[in-house]
């Protein structure tokens, strides 16, 4: 089996090389930040997201931030439940106004929506049964089990006095401080590995940085996995499967 490093490199430099038979943007929709990334750009652009942020606002904000560039598809990372492609519930981090919204419509392209932990799986996987976790404003999850993606919602699982995501997530990293949060963190994911038992765990997100050694069983996600996972869903049949377990 080729090694997740060379895979992505390899995946990516078509990406960027334009070998890609369709020109796609990515958009990876966060609770600070939405980053957008399309087929044949070097460098991904952002702006700034927020509790506020409604679905017509980012699309304003993705069209303000992608003049310029080539597209004919899109995938949108959804920071919440997607079933057959569309939103089942508001965001918990971001304005209202996301479920029904007709982002093809808005954005003039065919769209295909993913939740956004399970884009970061897609953009990581290497094979056999994988445990995604994403560690960002919230704690985004997923597994990929030979080839078929299961986007989960674990951060909203019961643990100690709250919730996972209250004690991993942004707002648990702020109360606690980084130590505090970095052992919350290992006994969350030792508990996640001995309930799921997954081959491996990948941790992503914009707060895997902040720990100071990773948990066992787990290795660091690249910082273009989202996007990477973006422009796999519109791979042709033969590559990585998209299924979904929700399709």
């Amino acid at each position: 089996m080729m090694s997740l490093s060379q895979l992505h490199k390899d995946v990516m430099r078509g990406i960027l090389s334009e070998e890609f038979l369709m020109q796609i943007l990515v958009i990876d929709v966060g609770g600070t930040h939405v980053k957008i990334l399309a087929t044949g750009q070097e460098t991904h652009r952002e702006f700034v997201s927020g509790s506020s942020l409604t679905a017509e606002q980012m699309v304003a904000g993705v069209r303000k931030a992608a003049q310029g560039w080539n597209y004919e598809a899109i995938t949108i990372g959804y920071p919440g439940p997607v079933l057959r492609g569309r939103p089942v519930s508001e965001p918990h981090n971001l304005g209202p106004g996301w479920v029904g919204f007709d982002f093809q419509k808005a954005m003039g392209c065919p769209v295909r929506i993913i939740n956004d932990a399970a884009m970061q799986a897609l953009g990581s996987y290497e094979g056999g049964k994988m445990l995604f976790l994403g560690l960002g404003t919230g704690l985004g999850s997923a597994m990929i089990v030979d080839g078929i993606v299961e986007p989960m919602e674990l951060a909203h699982l019961p643990y100690k006095k709250g919730l996972f995501e209250d004690y991993i997530g942004i707002r648990g990293l702020k109360r606690v401080g980084k130590t505090k949060w970095r052992r919350y963190v290992k006994d969350i994911v030792a508990r996640l590995v001995a309930a799921l038992e997954p081959d491996y765990v990948v941790l992503g997100g914009g707060n895997v940085k902040k720990l100071k050694d990773l948990p066992p069983h787990c290795r660091a996600g690249e910082n273009t996995n989202a996007f990477l996972g973006g422009f796999r869903l519109w791979e042709e049949p033969g590559g990585i499967s998209t299924k979904t377990s929700a399709q």
